[in-house]
Order: structure tokens, then sequence, then C-alpha cells
């Protein structure tokens, strides 16, 4: 939907009268957010659970639906096409209103676009020879572009995204015109009917039905449905059009920007949204501003951004938030004659992502590697090849709590003990440095709802252990250090870093015992005027002129002045609990606003739907009509005479809209930024405003979600000709990957998570309490399954691919279920990943089986579907 996290918040699904988890045990998973939907279920709301076993979360849904592992696409598209085709959507004038005005619905797409009803499962522009699309038939129709000023001639870069300016889109918004987005969903998923999620989903029709119902039932002006979802929705090869399905589902309903509706992004740890906002993967900086990329014209600042911004959009002010962060991170270096140091900035070469990086270590093209808080021995896909990878490296260091395999892995790792590797062989010198734990530092936590919430140490780490904040700090200084006599062109960026993070280190020499100030790093990453220091209030004082410094500008606002604290204020240590949406409970990035796009809350001329209209006056007695809506009667400030100026936008909420922007605004034909967009557009991130139904440009793989099959599956698709995704990364050789319908490899596998262990284990399986909890690896087995092979209950038996085999304990359980597909009986087991060979509980690496192939848009691996065969061990 244009930023980085979920576009609503957990707290609020309490207001939902219906909640679909798809993609998600997230019972198990994330119980404290599932309180929020026990809540709304003890407020009357259905709960609806589809997965293909029945886990925890289903015991507490009122609807539990099973589906085949790879097929949710076929499943959603499916509620989409039920949806506009059924009486209640067509009868009811909300969906209508709200498909029309805040959707791009009505907007007119390229007439030489085709999809894949047309092309076997292909869109218009596919290039077989490159595996590639080019996507200029699936842009908007437009008038033509008014820019104020050529780019050629821009003086400034305000000139610069003024000149990227397009005309406006062209609409219909009757919605009858062949080319409307409305018309081309609508043809794209008629053949998505319950029929075939039956067929291929291997879901009864009634079932499907039920759960279409409800969500229509429970969706409207009075009432609204969320989605939850997790890793069950992004590790596939389509991964990110499988969430996009959910958002024509969510936006066809009127359910996104409103309390109790929106989609809900389920984080697998505690900041893995923290750690995406500030940045830990390699395609973006703080703030999801995308990295400098020798693939793109990036040459200088002035082309960075022409190329990056989005002119009619707030991404209009995308100059303002890279030269802040580019102050932030070269302080008086920073100029305008400089570019602000932009070309100090390592630009990418091309996909970096894990996967890809481990080829290239593979391959000996890395030479050193930093494992911090990870475990790519036990956690990485088809780990076997990791861990030999691993010994190409001259050096590795890894920081963890206890001695992972990552960190042993040139003495007893499988392919040690196998004669894969040798000991002697491994060049690789490993440092393995003891972390300090999260109860032993100062920072910060941000959770799948954007919610930032500071903790304090609470005790110092045993013995030579040290925080993550330590390290990389003191890191940084040696370098600096290392670097401080270099002529080199390339050192100078490190010789102009800020590095000022150590309170003792002002006016001193920093010393190795210091810890780095956790909260000087959030003054910075708040932003503040560079030339003295005080802290900014929000992102619109941010400037392009380098006289504001910013870390991140969506986080603008975390560390803001009051009256009472000039100096800043840490709203992340907020505690006070309200019953409306609780604003002072820590700070919720962007603007501390809870949900986003709310705008959406309210019709188009500004009211507020019935359901906000009730919800606020239960929550504010009163004081609100609304959760988010225009009161032409607030003041919103005085004009150059004194005089009060009226109209704004108010609620229980941060409203998420230019604060005075009357509903009525008309759009203007050659506007900067929000100005392009009239006052019913909610989506502001988006270059027209509107949520997309069609995405005309951002993905790689299509505009709209189509059905493929993962990349190894036991049927062909039935839907296309097509069988998988046709831009999926692959980077296994053909024979470590299973045919369609191998009958080496009949068995259907899904990897998951439990309650009482964490990810690969490095922090749950050295715990004895956890460890006598779930000591050993299982696979879950449905009844027929076992009597078919033989095995009994607790049985070893054997599970293997082309990648490896490993060997668990059975779990016969009615949980897992054999599925129908087109007449063909599959069967389905499931595996918990987070044993390994070392710690208290002990076990394979069930990462061992699973395939370096990913998503095309982001990279991400596909360990929630790929076959296998699993056999009884015979024991001698």
């Amino acid at each position: 939907m244009g930023r980085g996290g979920a576009t609503t918040f957990a707290m609020d699904m309490q207001h939902a009268d219906a909640v679909m988890i798809m993609g998600s045990n997230m019972a198990e998973c994330h119980p404290i957010a599932f309180r929020w939907v026990l809540k709304a279920k003890a407020n009357g709301a259905k709960v609806i659970h589809i997965d293909p076993r029945f886990t925890r979360t289903s015991a507490m849904a009122n609807i539990y639906s099973p589906v085949r592992a790879g097929s949710d696409i076929v499943y959603l598209g499916a509620l989409v096409n039920y949806i506009i085709n059924s009486p209640r959507w067509n009868s009811e004038p909300f969906f209508r209103e709200y498909v029309v005005n805040y959707t791009n619905a009505a907007t007119l797409i390229h007439p030489d676009y085709q999809g894949p009803e047309d092309l076997d499962g292909l869109f218009s522009g596919f290039d077989p020879s490159t595996k590639r699309y080019n996507t200029q038939t699936w842009s908007y129709q437009t008038e033509p572009a008014e820019p104020l000023v050529a780019l050629a001639d821009a003086q400034s870069f305000a000139d610069v995204v003024a000149a990227r300016v397009p005309g406006q889109p062209r609409q219909d918004r009757t919605l009858q015109d062949p080319y409307t987005v409305f018309q081309l969903l609508k043809r794209h998923y008629a053949r998505y009917t319950p029929e075939m999620v039956e067929q291929i989903c291997g879901t009864p029709r009634d079932t499907f039905l039920q759960v279409a119902e409800t969500l229509l039932d429970n969706s409207g002006p009075e009432k609204t449905s969320a989605i939850c979802y997790a890793v069950g929705w992004t590790q596939h090869t389509s991964g990110v059009q499988l969430i996009r399905t959910a958002t024509l589902v969510q936006l066809l309903l009127g359910n996104i920007g409103r309390p109790g509706g929106g989609i809900l992004a389920l984080r697998g740890h505690a900041t893995i949204q923290g750690s995406t906002d500030i940045a830990t993967l390699y395609n973006i900086h703080p703030g999801y501003l995308n990295t400098p990329s020798v693939q793109r014209k990036h040459d200088t600042l002035k082309d960075y951004i022409a190329t990056e911004v989005t002119p009619t959009a707030f991404w209009s002010n995308f100059p303002k938030f890279i030269v802040s962060q580019l102050k932030a991170w070269y302080g008086d270096s920073a100029t305008p004659e400089n570019q602000f140091g932009y070309d100090w900035l390592p630009k990418i070469t091309g996909d970096h992502s894990h996967m890809p990086m481990f080829v290239e270590v593979s391959k000996g093209t890395v030479k050193g590697m930093f494992a911090l808080g990870q475990n790519p021995a036990v956690g990485g896909q088809h780990a076997g090849f990791q861990r030999q990878a691993l010994a190409k490296l001259d050096w590795l260091v890894v920081r963890d709590l206890f001695e992972t395999e990552t960190a042993s892995f040139w003495k007893d790792s499988p392919e040690v003990r196998n004669g894969a590797l040798k000991t002697a062989d491994i060049k690789t010198e490993v440092f393995f440095l003891p972390a300090a734990a999260v109860q032993e530092m100062d920072g910060s936590f941000t959770n799948t709802q954007r919610l930032v919430q500071w903790h304090d140490k609470a005790v110092d780490p045993p013995g030579d252990a040290r925080s993550d904040i330590w390290f990389t700090v003191h890191l940084g200084l040696r370098l600096k250090k290392l670097y401080a006599t270099s002529t080199n062109s390339r050192d100078q960026g490190f010789n102009a870093l800020t590095w000022d993070y150590i309170d003792a280190a002002e006016n001193a020499e920093w010393r190795l015992q210091d810890e780095p100030s956790a909260q000087r790093i959030l003054k910075e990453i708040n932003g503040f005027t560079w030339a003295d220091k005080k802290p900014l209030a929000n992102f619109a004082q941010l400037k392009d002129d380098g006289s504001t410094v910013c870390g991140a500008w969506i986080y603008t606002g975390i560390y803001a002045p009051t009256p009472e604290h000039p100096a800043g204020l840490n709203r992340a240590r907020s505690r006070t609990p309200d019953d409306w949406v609780a604003l002072e409970w820590g700070f919720a990035w962007p603007a501390n606003r809870r949900i986003m796009y709310n705008r959406a809350a309210a019709d188009p001329a500004g009211n507020p739907w019935p359901k906000e209209a009730r919800l606020a006056q239960h929550l504010s007695g009163g004081k609100f009509k609304g959760y988010v809506y225009f009161d032409p009667q607030a003041e919103a400030g005085k004009d150059a005479q004194g005089n009060p100026l009226l109209g704004k936008w108010v609620g229980l909420d941060v409203p998420d809209f230019p604060p005075t922007k009357k509903p009525n605004a008309p759009a203007k034909p050659n506007g900067v930024g929000l100005d392009f967009h009239d006052g019913a557009s909610p989506f502001i991130m988006k270059g027209d405003g509107k949520a997309w139904l069609f995405a005309p440009s951002g993905l790689v793989d299509g505009p709209l979600p189509a059905h493929y099959e993962p990349y190894e599956s036991p049927v062909q698709n039935f839907v296309y000709k097509q069988q998988t995704n046709p831009l999926a990364k692959v980077w296994e050789p053909k024979e470590m990957l299973a045919a369609v319908g191998s009958k080496e490899y009949p068995h259907i596998l899904s990897t998951y998570r439990l309650t009482e262990h964490h990810l690969s284990g490095s922090m749950s399986r050295w715990l004895p309490w956890l460890a006598e909890l779930q000591p050993e690896l299982f696979v879950e087995i449905s009844p027929e399954h076992a009597e078919e092979l033989g095995i009994n209950n607790t049985e070893l038996v054997q599970i293997s691919t082309p990648r490896g085999s490993i060997q668990a304990k059975a779990l016969v359980t009615k949980r897992v279920r054999p599925y129908t597909v087109n007449g063909k009986k599959l069967h389905h087991v499931g595996m918990p990943w987070h044993w390994g060979y070392k710690g208290i509980a002990v076990g394979d690496v069930v990462n061992n089986l699973t395939a370096l192939v990913g998503d095309p848009n982001v990279s991400i691996h596909e360990a929630k579907v790929f076959v296998c065969n699993v056999s009884k061990v015979r024991v001698a």
C-alpha cells in the first residue's frame, strides 16, 4: 500500500466484526496480538482461519477452512469474484462509493494490455529471452502532462520533483469502459469460482461460501472485517502477489483505513518491523528510501531523486528525506557542493539478499561475513549448501547468546561428520563474540503494528558479552581510526561519518568500556536542526537544503519537543493507556498514527461512516463524531488579520491527510504532491491518491495477482498453461529441484514455528524449561497417510527432498489431512524448523530440505510449500 508496515493496528482488531486469519497460526506464533482477536470474538466478531493444518488458531475460530498449501491466490481470487458478483455488494451503495472514490477501479488502462486469460497465464510485455516484463501496457491512460518546469531546466530539487508530474489519469466513473481497472479485474477473476476452489485448493465448496458470506455480512457502512497474515503468505514464489490479493478483497469490501478493518502483517520477531524500518535490508535505506543502484539512473543525487521520487504523492517530499538523511550521516561534510555526500554512498549492483549472497559466498566472491543474531547453518534455505559455503570465507564474525551451529560449523557440522568438509582444510577464521540479551541493554522494539516501545537495561550482561549497539559503534570508531590518514577517495565517506553516539566521548577520547547511548541514536533518527541541534516536532519540518538532520523520516516525532521538554521527549517511553486508540502508549510511525489512510474512515464528503460514528460516540462520549472526519467548524489557525480559519480533519486518531484540505477540493492537473489529488483521495502515498486494485508499476511479475503453482508442486497448474511464476528466482541447479508431479517426491511439505521455540532455536534450544516443553523434532502426518506408509505414532521416519534427507518422530494427527486436487489424492505433512545439532534440545535441520528459490519482487524463499518423500525408517 505504499509503506513498509501494517495498515492497521493490532489493538484496533477488537473493533472488528470479523477477522480472517490466513497464512498464519496466529495463536501459536503471535499470541500477544491474538488477544485482540479473542477480544473481538468476545464482542461478537466471527473469527475465520484458513490453513492447511488445523492448529491452535483453528481451535479458537468460528470457521475453519482447509486449503492446500500454495493455492491461496485461487482461494482469495475466488473471494474477489464472489464479492463483486454478489447481490449484497451490488445492492449496497457503500461498496461502490468506496471503490469508485478510493481505489483506481475507474481508471483506464492502456488499450494494448492483455492478461493471463488472453496469454495462457502471462501478462502483456513478457520477453521469454530475458524472463522479464516490459510494463508499458500496464500503464494508465492519462491526459497530457503539464509540468511547471522541464527536468533539464531544474535548478532545485523542488524543480526536479515538479518536472516529473504526469498527466491526470483518465477515468470512467460508471465503470463500464472495458479498459477500466474494474472491468479488467472482473474479467481476470471470472474463472476463479467456488468450484475451482474445491477442485484446486481441496476446500469444500460450502466452507468457502460460508467464508465469503461471513466477510460480506461483516463489511459495509456499519461493519468492518480485518485480515491477518504472516510468513505463511510471504514465503512463496508468488508471495507478494498473494498479499496483494488480500488487499483486493479488503478494498472491494471497503475495509482499508477504517477501524476494525485493514490488513495486519504479523512480523516474526519482537522488532523485525523496526529492523526493516531502520533498514537491515540491502536494498533500502532507513525510512524505505531505495538504495542507490548501478542498474538505475542514480549517477548523481539529482538523478537519484528524479528516478525515485513519486512527484504526485507524499513521496514528493523525497528530496527532504534523503538530504536530511545524508546530513545525519555526514554532518558538516555534507554540503550542496558535494551533493551532501551522495557519492560516498555504496551502490548495489544486483540482488544482494540472503540466498544469492550465499551463492556468491560459495564461489569465494565474498571474503568475510558478519552473522549478528543470525544462524544460517540452521535457518538458511538448503542449509547444507550454506554450511559448506561458510567454508569458503576468509573470516566470519558471529555474535550470539550461545555458540551456534554457524559459529562452530568448521568442527561439528553434519558435513564435517560425513566427510564432505574436513576441518583441517577449512580456511575460515571464525570470531565468536558473546552478545548481550535484550534485558541487558537499552533500546526500543518496533512491533508488528508499527508501535515503538522503549525498554531500559535491567541488568549488566555477563562476562565479555556486549550489546549490539556497543559492538556496532565501537567497530565504527575503530574503522574511522583505521581510515583516518587515508587519502583514497573511496575512504572519505568513512572519514566524514558522524559517529558521536558515546556520551563520554563528547569531549574526550572514547574508551572501550563506554556503552553508546541508545537515546542519542534515537535523537538522530528523529531529526533536529543542524545549526542549533533542536529536535524536530514532525517530518513537515524537514528541508532539502541541509539545514535539517533526520535518520529516518517515518520516525520523526518520536523525540519531539514539548513545552515541558524543549530538548525533546522520548515518546516511545509513553505508557498512558486509554479506551480510545492509546495515542499516549508508545509511538506509532508515522506521526503517531494508529491506522494508516484513515481519511477512508469518512465518506467522500468528509462525514464519518455509520460504524465510525457509533464507535466514536462510544469511545469518546460524544467528544468526536467519527474516527477521522472533516469538521467545518474546527479552528485551523488564523489568517493574516488574526481571524480564525475554520475547517480541518479531526477525530480519535491522527488524521492521515492534509489537515485543512477540504473534502471537495479539486485536483490540480499540474499540482505537485498532494495538490495533484482531490479531497476524496485517501491514499496519499500513491501517485493518484487511490488504492491500487491494479498495479501499473512497482511489481515485476504482473499488475494483478494470478495463480501459479509453487516451484515444486505435485500437480499441474489447472488455472493457466503457465505452471510457475515466470519470473521466480532460482539459484538451484535443475537436478536439485523435483519435477512437477514427481513420483519420487509425491508429498507436500510446509515448515512452521512453535510457541516454545524461536526461529533457528538459538535463543530457545539452550533453555532447559523450553527444551523440556518441546524436546525433539517431529513431523505431523495424517492418520490416512500413516496407514498407507505403515507408520505408527512416535516411530522414526525419513523425510527426503532432492537437497537432502532428515529424520524425525512421526506425530500422527488429524490436524493434517489429505487433499483431493482435481481428482488426485495428495498428502500434506508439516514440520517445525527450530532444531539443530547444538544445545539441549537437538534434532535434524529441517532447512536441509528447502530450496534456493524465491519471489521475484523481494527474493523471499518458498519454505511454506515444496515436495518431499516420507518413509518409515527400518530399524535393523
